[in-house]
């Protein structure tokens, strides 16, 4: 049972927990909730699952699908880490190699969700937030509204791909998320950046066939430190044999000037400038947090490891604002672990805070008798 702070509850009603009026919307017209949850990552599933443990009425807008990041990872790819660091809870992943596949996490999590019934509603997205913590918020999609008394933003890090900013990136033929090599098979293909990321996408592409060039800064190309950002040696190891094989050209580049219909101009780091030959181009440079709807609401931020962040409690992960909290990819938590292990802290300190509010309100509401 919810604790519903404010609205019906406040005029003595109970809420009506009205099923849905279309598959896609579990719980469409569920509006008046303790705890909101924006997004449905692994930091979102997890703060829904300790929500219902707490007995909150709580909902997860996610403007995709389950675990929607990752199922933008390409077909196929191999996670980058083993399962005690991505699964729900231990013992719950078991993929077939020593590390999951993309399928398998995906699978992993939408079973998470679906064994336990979590209220998630997909393919809605959040367009407006308002309000305070004395009276609840507002939250707006483009399907519906609710209140809430508290919300928990649980946003990934990867809304927002950066670019390049140079003539010819709004080509039809230039994307900045890699998703699958087959369509290349045989053409020219030039990927831009120097992560993991981009290493992948060229060993993919060059791997089934497409004639690949990477373009990549010295200094990400000798990385070999791992706290520095340095491509996995899992990655690099076969990108090199790629390399050496004659199958992947790499190109130590200081920028790209152009890009065209049919080739592509950059400046090496010599400042030679090279013409490339081109079909298509992957600008796979990094990317950053949609944080709009968090300023709106006059949340503080500051530069943090990967990419500006919000500023919050380290304890509690609320912001400057009271009642709304952050968790997940976009904090200075960034990985999968720390993403599922916070809202686990966070929640039931939430979930305590409201039920202390309640008993206050309602041993107010004796004495006014």
């Amino acid at each position: 049972m919810g604790l519903w702070l404010f609205g019906d509850s406040d005029r003595g009603g109970s809420f009506k927990d009205q099923r849905p009026k279309t598959k896609d919307h579990l719980f469409q017209t569920m509006s008046q909730l303790d705890l909101l949850i924006i997004g449905a990552g692994p930091a979102g599933l997890s703060a829904a699952e300790a929500a219902a443990n707490e007995s909150l009425n709580y909902l997860v807008i996610e403007k995709g699908t389950i675990a929607n990041t990752i199922r933008q990872y390409p077909i196929g790819r191999t996670m980058f880490s083993t399962p005690n660091e991505v699964e729900m809870h231990p013992g719950t992943l078991i993929p077939v190699r020593e590390k999951p596949s993309r399928e398998e996490l995906l699978s992993h999590y939408i079973h998470f969700v679906l064994d336990r019934d979590l209220r998630i509603n997909t393919g809605e997205r959040v367009v407006d937030v308002s309000g305070d913590v004395e009276s609840g918020f507002r939250i707006v999609t483009d399907k519906n509204e609710y209140q809430s008394a508290r919300v928990l933003f649980a946003i990934g890090a990867m809304e927002r791909p950066r670019h390049l900013g140079v003539p010819g990136e709004d080509l039809p033929k230039v994307h900045h998320v890699f998703v699958d090599p087959y369509p290349y098979v045989r053409k020219d293909a030039l990927v831009v950046g120097g992560g993991n990321s981009a290493a992948e996408a060229a060993l993919f592409l060059s791997e089934e066939g497409a004639r690949t060039t990477m373009a990549i800064w010295r200094e990400d190309w000798e990385n070999r430190d791992p706290k520095a950002g340095a491509m996995k040696h899992w990655v690099r190891m076969p990108l090199e044999k790629e390399v050496s094989a004659g199958r992947l050209r790499i190109v130590l580049y200081h920028h790209v000037d152009e890009i065209f219909e049919e080739s592509v101009t950059l400046t090496t780091e010599s400042g030679e400038q090279m013409t490339i030959a081109n079909d298509v181009t992957f600008v796979l440079v990094g990317s950053d947090a949609d944080l709009t709807l968090l300023k709106r609401l006059g949340i503080a931020t500051e530069p943090g490891k990967a990419g500006e962040t919000p500023v919050y409690n380290p304890e509690t992960f609320e912001t400057n604002v009271r009642g709304i909290y952050v968790a997940g990819h976009f904090t200075n938590a960034r990985h999968i672990k720390p993403a599922i292990d916070v809202p686990r802290h966070i929640v039931p300190l939430i979930a305590m805070e409201l039920r202390a509010t309640a008993a206050e309100r309602a041993s107010l509401a004796d004495v006014n008798r």
